[in-house]
């Protein structure tokens, strides 16, 4: 037992009232139980009804055990929240790998598919010049004997024939030089195409290797993200309960009261995450500050002026409207409301559940333009804008890094601070603050 200094209970009892009447009960307590004691009917006299020092130290220990297991419990809860978090965030970023490598390898296709229709054209244009080549040889061949000098000697009429002959001869010649080379050219473009064919054949053979690697990847980090996620809901059971023990309350009310502190503590975040974000935002929307001018200038003498009349004040300028929302992203954030409740299922796009990028991409495929099916490649073909600038239908990102390539979440903005989006496993497409977790760390608009 610890010796405790019996003037601390008022101080603590002064800043913390539910210790001081935890430790009154605690008190009370002992001086019941000390009465009970007494045997055979005694009365206790007035000092025996005062408790001891080592009571009140006792009862003291016994609230601040209390108070610390209650703190205990909390932290336990905050961190138990914190790895469903990073678990999610750990699942988010391989299904989006997984939709980056299926991206990647719809484009290896693509390109194997443009670089095989290149070379069957060359194929085709190289056949094409080889047999006008053949024929020429064949043709020059067939008329040598005809045109040989001999020939145009004996048969000629004279010179000027000769001459004439020399002339076809020369003229049959360079064409079937042009022939040749025309072939050649055609079978070395043939050749490359060939090559490059070849080359896009085994990227795509890569990227389809890639793809399925990735998807394993991305199931094996769904699985963990359950797993933890069961564990996780397992655990808060157990904490809650502990909770329900200390506080002297039942389990249901400690989980009304847990849930309602979890739901405060985010809106707190949220809401100090967008006051830093809008501040940040005023910031960069402020012309820098000019030079200062001098405290103390000279005065400078004026000429008198005849006195004016009055003017009256010109009219303040009227209020620049706010932009229209394009009838494009009225569509995308029709779409994605229409979807709320729907599932999330990594790598889904649709027609009755989604992923992060999957949502976005039908939103906008409604709104008229078509996105690839991950995140990364949404906000390299979109217009990147800045926090202050988002209207309905643009897309927030979040990265782990500063750089695009980190990006491993979407959402999209549908107004007044708030986006609708596919979180999570265990959690449907959802329309709330895109301040819930924590801010958007990039903006771009279709």
């Amino acid at each position: 037992m610890r010796t405790r200094n019996p003037q601390r209970l008022p101080h603590v009892a002064r800043g913390n009232p539910r210790a001081l009447s935890v430790s009154l009960v605690a008190t009370g307590l002992a001086g019941a139980l000390a009465l009970g004691g007494l045997g055979g009917g005694a009365i206790a006299s007035a000092d025996e009804d005062v408790p001891s020092r080592t009571q009140v130290a006792e009862a003291e220990d016994a609230v601040l055990d209390r108070a610390g297991d209650l703190a205990a419990t909390r932290a336990r809860l905050a961190v138990a929240d914190e790895r469903l978090r990073m678990a999610a965030q750990s699942a988010a970023q391989a299904a989006e790998a997984y939709n980056g490598a299926r991206w990647a390898a719809a484009e290896a296709r693509r390109e194997l598919r443009a670089s095989q229709r290149s070379a069957a054209r060359a194929g085709e244009l190289s056949e094409r010049q080889r047999r006008v080549y053949a024929d020429a040889m064949v043709a020059s061949y067939q008329l040598a004997p005809e045109l040989s000098a001999l020939a145009a000697l004996t048969e000629s009429d004279g010179i000027a024939a000769v001459l004439e002959t020399t002339t076809v001869v020369g003229n049959a010649q360079e064409a079937l030089d042009q022939r040749a080379q025309a072939y050649r050219a055609a079978s070395t473009v043939a050749e490359v195409s060939a090559g490059q064919a070849a080359q896009a054949e085994d990227r795509a053979r890569e990227s389809a290797e890639q793809a399925r690697a990735a998807r394993d990847a991305a199931a094996g980090a769904a699985r963990a993200a359950a797993e933890e996620a069961a564990a996780v809901a397992a655990e808060k059971s157990a904490l809650v309960a502990d909770l329900a023990r200390l506080e002297g309350i039942s389990v249901a009310l400690a989980e009304r009261r847990q849930s309602a502190l979890e739901r405060r503590a985010a809106e707190t975040a949220a809401a100090a995450a967008e006051a830093e974000s809008a501040a940040a935002a005023q910031q960069a929307t402020q012309p820098a500050p000019s030079a200062p001018l001098d405290p103390d200038p000279a005065p400078v003498a004026q000429p008198a002026q005849p006195s004016q009349p009055a003017q009256p004040a010109p009219p303040a300028p009227a209020p620049t409207p706010a932009p229209p929302v394009a009838s494009g992203a009225a569509a995308a954030v029709a779409f994605a409301r229409a979807q709320l409740g729907e599932p999330y299922r990594w790598a889904a796009a649709g027609p009755d559940a989604w992923d992060c990028s999957g949502l976005t991409s039908g939103a906008w495929a409604a709104g008229g333009k078509s996105l690839p099916h991950y995140s990364v490649a949404q906000y390299e073909q979109s217009t990147p804008i800045g926090a202050g600038d988002l209207r309905a239908g643009d897309l927030v990102f979040w990265g782990s890094t500063s750089s695009p390539s980190s990006i491993f979440h979407v959402a999209l903005y549908v107004g007044d601070g708030r986006i609708v989006h596919a979180p999570r496993t265990g959690r449907p497409v959802t329309e709330e603050s895109m301040y819930y977790w924590t801010p958007p760390t990039f903006h771009a608009r279709p």
